[in-house]
């Protein structure tokens, strides 16, 4: 049990998207993350009424890490120029260039759009993307 002074623990990054479960599939296939029972994708040809409304993403462990939810409309970002700023993004991180590299191409082929390129940087190789739904983040050396 928690008092009130105790601070409020973050559950998981909800994000929006006109797809959630394409979104959400991106999400775990490059995470490698499960859905919460109850959230898989139904049988080919069946009504997705969890896809319509809002997907919760876990660890193999159980804990929480990202949902997504469906909106209607969803301006996508334009960074780094233009009208529709990033508001947030995700920074992900592997243990080296090589993992860097190699998870720079499973990223494209699970349907990131690359930003930027910045892997030949000495301090901080790193790629930025943009997810399916438009929501920027950044793979890097950490």
């Amino acid at each position: 049990m928690t008092d009130a002074t105790t601070p409020p623990r973050l559950r998981q990054v909800v994000l929006d998207a006109t797809d959630a479960r394409s979104l959400a599939e991106f999400y775990r296939r490059l995470l490698g993350l499960r859905y919460r029972p109850g959230d898989e994708p139904p049988a080919s040809g069946e009504p997705d009424p969890n896809g319509a409304d809002w997907l919760v993403l876990r660890t193999a462990g159980g804990v929480p890490q990202l949902a997504v939810q469906q909106v209607e409309r969803l301006p996508a970002a334009t960074w780094p120029d233009g009208e529709v700023p990033q508001q947030l993004h995700l920074d992900l991180t592997v243990d080296s260039l090589e993992a860097l590299h190699a998870q720079h191409r499973r990223a494209l082929e699970l349907g990131a759009r690359q930003l930027l390129d910045r892997s030949d940087d000495p301090e901080e190789a790193l790629y930025v993307y943009a997810d399916p739904a438009g929501h920027p983040f950044c793979i890097f050396v950490g």
